[in-house]
């Protein structure tokens, strides 16, 4: 299963940062809605984008939109990666991969000469109605979080 463009958000019970367990449906709640994947906690680029995401958070919410990550972290290194970075927003533990691989973001990478399984950077923007209108795949993380807002601001005008 992958996601496609036009596609509707898929109801999959996800455990947050707050060790609470709700639909993606849900936890969107009828909002306009940023997802992106990135590897690992507390590394270098991902504290960059989420950094960059807490930052203009406030712009999203302004346009009623939501932002969500999702890494394969658990919820106890979520919990200290959101205070340590004064994260805003949610951050969804994926372990067992049923959100990374509904979302086809599980590829093959190289990791110091190994090929190994791992989070593609990618970022999924859904409207309010729910359904997927954009996608960022392969996304740097320097500057991302700007793109994605300038998108939402020009899709909702």
């Amino acid at each position: 299963m992958s996601i496609q463009l036009g596609d509707t958000l898929p109801s999959l019970l996800v455990t947050t940062s707050t060790q609470a367990q709700i639909t993606l449906t849900d936890l969107v709640a009828g909002r306009a809605a940023v997802i992106y994947f990135y590897p690992k906690d507390a590394t270098p680029a991902c504290t960059t984008e989420a950094q960059d995401f807490r930052d203009l958070n406030p712009d999203f919410d302004a346009l009623n939109c939501v932002i969500i990550g999702v890494s394969r972290d658990s919820v106890k290194s979520h919990e200290k990666f959101k205070a340590n970075e004064c994260l805003s927003f949610e951050l969804i533990s994926d372990v067992d991969e049923a959100v990374c691989r509904a979302f086809d973001v599980i590829k093959l990478k190289n990791m110091y000469g190994k090929q190994v399984l791992g989070i593609e950077r990618s970022t999924f923007f859904f409207n309010a109605q729910g359904q997927l209108a954009y996608v960022w795949p392969k996304v740097k993380a320097q500057g991302h979080a700007a793109a994605v807002l300038n998108y939402v601001r020009q899709y909702q005008n």
